[in-house]
């Protein structure tokens, strides 16, 4: 912030220097913070990555795109909660494609340990209801992927200290169904996105079970994968897809070979691309 510092970035940036940073935060003086940390390596690496490779086609440039990813928490008590595997993995690397394409990118993302996709809004949350509010507040949006891996249930009532055992065991713990993101924004008469696309994780009778999943939950499209234990898709880098597009009264299979989950997300996105009109 120092007037001669200033002054100096200015003249670079005139001249064609691309800033990378500064941040905000802790510095490496002890008891110092503000302005002027250090870039993260990730984001210097994902800069230098735009500015040396070919111009890329910008296809969803000027749209909104909404994406949740991860698990969600939902608490027993103070110190237990209900969850799943999911890593959040493949909904970070749609976001990251997404963005890629030109588009606005907001990620509501359940808990993980992930970074920040570049130039991706993110929105942390905890339980389904969090997830559902932030997916909410984050409307209007010409475009939303449910990549997240919701818990069905919560408790009815969360403990407000641990929950002891006594001698006739564990009390019994009463579930209340959670609220269903992707049918709720999928139903909604007003504000609905053109274009909905939800996950179906299943573990059995994949496309059967996706089929009704698409008609029940009133999505356009439903991105179907196996997610039992020896696909090795929750935690893993790569997944195998079926994505399950409505035409009229009928509905589409397109299965894709095994990839990473970085190139499942490009080849999603560039699907949407042509959806929404614009070349990929």
């Amino acid at each position: 912030n120092n007037a001669a510092t200033r002054r100096n970035v200015a003249a670079l940036q005139r001249d064609g220097i691309a800033m990378i940073g500064p941040n905000a935060g802790e510095m490496a003086e002890a008891g110092e913070a503000g302005i002027g940390r250090m870039a993260e390596p990730l984001e210097i690496g994902a800069a230098a990555e735009r500015l040396l490779r070919p111009p890329q086609p910008r296809p969803l440039a000027g749209k909104r795109v909404l994406i949740t990813a991860g698990p969600t928490h939902e608490p027993i008590d103070p110190v237990r909660y209900i969850a799943n595997r999911s890593s959040g993995k493949q909904g970070f690397a749609i976001a990251a494609a997404a963005q890629a394409a030109g588009a606005d990118v907001t990620l509501v993302s359940g808990p993980v340990e992930l970074d920040h996709p570049p130039g991706v809004r993110v929105i942390p949350v905890e339980s389904a209801r969090d997830m559902l509010q932030q997916v909410e507040a984050a409307l209007p949006v010409d475009i939303a992927i449910f990549a997240a891996a919701v818990a069905d249930w919560r408790v009815a009532r969360e403990g407000e200290q641990k929950l002891k055992k006594t001698a006739a065991g564990m009390p019994p713990l009463q579930l209340v169904e959670n609220p269903d993101i992707l049918a709720t924004i999928s139903h909604r008469k007003d504000g609905r996105p053109p274009l909905v696309i939800g996950f179906a994780a299943e573990t059995e009778h994949l496309i059967e079970n996706a089929r009704t999943k698409l008609a029940r939950k009133g999505c356009d499209w439903i991105v179907a994968n196996d997610v039992s234990p020896a696909s090795g898709v929750m935690g893993g880098d790569r997944n195998t897809v079926h994505l399950l597009t409505r035409r009229g009264d009928n509905i589409d299979v397109d299965s894709w070979p095994v990839m990473t989950k970085e190139e499942v997300a490009n080849e999603l996105i560039a699907h949407v691309a042509r959806a929404v009109g614009q070349p990929s």
